[in-house]
C-alpha cells in the first residue's frame, strides 16, 4: 500500500509541487511549496486521527493533502480540478488501488474555496488543514515591497496559528494570534471569510463545531 512517506519521495509529485509554487511566486501568491504541503498533510491526518478514523483513511488524508496543490503547475485557475486529474495519472502509474485513487482525487478536487465541498471525511480534513495554514512564513515579499497587498498583510500579521481537535467537546478550533498593528482583525475576515465558512462546513461534516479564536477572543 502507498504510504505518505513514499509520496513525499515521489519525483513526479515533487516536481509538480515545485513547478506550481514557482508559477504562483511569479504572480505574487503566498508560498504553496513543500512547507505548505507538509503542514497540510500532517494536520489533515491528525484531524482524522483525533476523531478515531481508520488508520488507512488517515494515511490517505495525508497523501491527498500533500498532493492537493499540484494543479498549480498547470494554472492557478481550476487548480483543484487539474490537480485531481494529475493525481489520478500519477497514482495510476504507481499502481495504487482504484478505490484509494478515487478517495484521493475526490478530496483534491474539492479543496479550493471557489468550488469546494466537504463530501468525504478526507476532503473535510483537507479543507480544514489547508485553510488553517495561515502564517507569516508563507509571505514571499517584504512589507516595503510595492506588491505587498492585503493578502500578504493578513498572512504576515499572523504570528502564531494552531488547529486543535477537542473531540470530547465536539469542537475543532482554529486559534490565531494576529499583530493588529499590521492588520486589523476585520481585514482577516474580509479576505478569509469564505475560507472560514468552508472550515465550518467541513467541521460540521465531521459532526463537529468549528470555532475561530483570534487573540484569545472567540469570533465564530
Amino acid at each position: 500500500m502507498l504510504t505518505y512517506e513514499e509520496i513525499r519521495r515521489s519525483e513526479a509529485v515533487n516536481s509538480l509541487i515545485e513547478a506550481g509554487n514557482a508559477a504562483l511566486g511569479v504572480i505574487g501568491f503566498t508560498d504553496h511549496g513543500f512547507g505548505h504541503a507538509t503542514v497540510t498533510a500532517k494536520t489533515a491526518g491528525a484531524v482524522l486521527e483525533s476523531l478515531g478514523y481508520d488508520p488507512r483513511e488517515c494515511e490517505l488524508a495525508r497523501i491527498a493533502a500533500y498532493m492537493h496543490d499540484i494543479g498549480n503547475a498547470v494554472n492557478r485557475s481550476n487548480h483543484a480540478l487539474t490537480g485531481g486529474t494529475l493525481a489520478y495519472t500519477v497514482l495510476s502509474q504507481m499502481q495504487v488501488p482504484h478505490a484509494e485513487i478515487a478517495a484521493i482525487v475526490t478530496a483534491i478536487g474539492n479543496h479550493d474555496e471557489h468550488t469546494a465541498n466537504a463530501v468525504t471525511p478526507i476532503s473535510a480534513a483537507l479543507i480544514l488543514a489547508d485553510k488553517s495554514d495561515v502564517r507569516r512564513s508563507r509571505v514571499r515579499c517584504k512589507p516595503s515591497d510595492p506588491s505587498f497587498d492585503i493578502h500578504d498583510r493578513v498572512n504576515y500579521a499572523v504570528v502564531d496559528s494552531s488547529l486543535a481537535v477537542h473531540a470530547e467537546d465536539g469542537v475543532i478550533a482554529l486559534k490565531l494570534s494576529i499583530d493588529t498593528s499590521i492588520c486589523p482583525v476585520m481585514d482577516y475576515f474580509e479576505i478569509f471569510l469564505t475560507r472560514m465558512i468552508l472550515c465550518r462546513d467541513a467541521a460540521s461534516f465531521l459532526k463537529m463545531r468549528f470555532e475561530l479564536i483570534i487573540n484569545e477572543t472567540r469570533m465564530l
